[in-house]
């Protein structure tokens, strides 16, 4: 199923070996624009994160604390990496993240879904966005490991799709939940699923089109035309770390500049502060900041100021970053993600070149 998943392999080799050579210049390229302001103090106190992530990490690829033994932790550290720039061919974090990549492949089962250790509610949380990290990572890795992330990619995506086909209501349908036979839906979930498949896709996946179409039309039954925002399980709830979410979603699958991303972007100008010290701050920060970064101009700069204002006085002297719901080692995982968006290292985040950046 995933037949071409790696023309971008080739592209990788080449393309890694160039970013290796350049090195710090890369960084250089970045538009003059807020971040250049920032630059001095994010890169340390990333570099400081990614130690700590590092030096955290079991021998056999897990890590300790909230949800640490399941496949997502690893999977968030392993991007948190890559978002840097680091590979898993060469460089200072390349056993680590090949670490990451073995206990998510070591753990998955003859139906394909990737299971391990305390997963909260359900695995399907797990599932997604380790599918998304192995989408991510594929093409960067040795030829060993490239044959058995297309293997587990293959099985991973089938498991996404059967799960959305589970037959639901009309106002969950499209959607996923805690488990793959679940029979309603949350957009929390939904919206690793939906990058988990948009990811596959523009890997060369043989994703349906009617699957990511189902899946968009599924988060605008919980966007509130009025607000601007998303919600939970309906249009309201968790609408301060959810619509960060919803507007990257439907910014990565064909919907830029249209009325429902430019209302959330307006949402989350009006409501980011409000993020601060918030249930579920770290998560609705990750998905904001990104979301504002597809948005550019006045939404990124004004996000990205406030949240390097905000969270780097937060960082602890070990290099982490504390989540009350999850812990050091996810809140870490997250923040580097949320810092390192204008390096656009990650496939599945890269930007319309057309968008500005003013």
């Amino acid at each position: 199923m995933v037949n071409g998943i790696r023309m971008r392999g080739m592209c990788f080799t080449v393309g890694c070996s160039l970013l290796l050579l350049l090195g710090s210049a890369y960084a250089q390229e970045i538009p003059k624009t807020v971040f250049s302001e920032w630059k001095s103090k994010v890169d340390p106190a990333v570099e400081r994160g990614l130690q700590f992530l590092a030096q955290s990490q079991e021998r056999n690829g897990s890590f300790p604390e909230n949800y640490g033994t399941s496949t997502g932790i690893p999977s968030l550290v392993g991007m948190a990496f890559l978002s840097k720039g680091h590979m898993p061919t060469e460089g200072p974090y390349a056993a680590n993240i090949n670490r990451c990549i073995d206990y998510v492949l070591q753990h998955q089962q003859r139906t394909g879904l990737f299971v391990a250790g305390h997963a909260g509610s359900g695995p399907m949380y797990a599932h997604n966005i380790s599918t998304l990290f192995l989408s991510e990572v594929s093409g960067m890795v040795d030829p060993e490991r490239q044959k058995r992330i297309k293997g587990a990619l293959a099985r991973a995506l089938q498991l996404i799709l059967r799960a959305q086909r589970v037959p639901k209501s009309e106002k969950n349908q499209g959607g996923w939940r805690y488990h793959p036979g679940s029979r309603d839906s949350d957009t929390s979930c939904s919206g690793w699923a939906l990058m988990a498949l948009r990811s596959a896709k523009l890997n060369g996946a043989a994703v349906p089109d009617s699957a990511i179409e189902d899946a968009v039309a599924y988060l605008y039954r919980h966007y509130d035309d009025r607000l601007g925002s998303f919600g939970y399980s309906d249009r309201t709830s968790h609408k301060e770390s959810l619509t960060g979410m919803g507007l990257l979603c439907l910014e990565l699958c064909g919907e830029h500049g249209k009325p429902a991303t430019i209302k959330a972007g307006e949402f989350v100008l009006r409501n980011h502060q409000r993020l601060r010290n918030y249930q579920f701050e770290y998560y609705g920060n990750y998905y904001s900041a990104q979301g504002m970064f597809q948005l550019g101009g006045k939404y990124w700069e004004t996000y990205a100021n406030w949240m390097y204002e905000s969270y780097l006085p937060k960082q602890q002297q070990d290099g982490s970053w504390y989540s009350r719901e999850a812990g050091r080692i996810y809140g870490t995982a997250t923040m580097v993600l949320a810092f390192t968006v204008p390096y656009r290292q990650l496939p599945i985040y890269q930007r319309d070149e057309t968008v500005d950046e003013e």
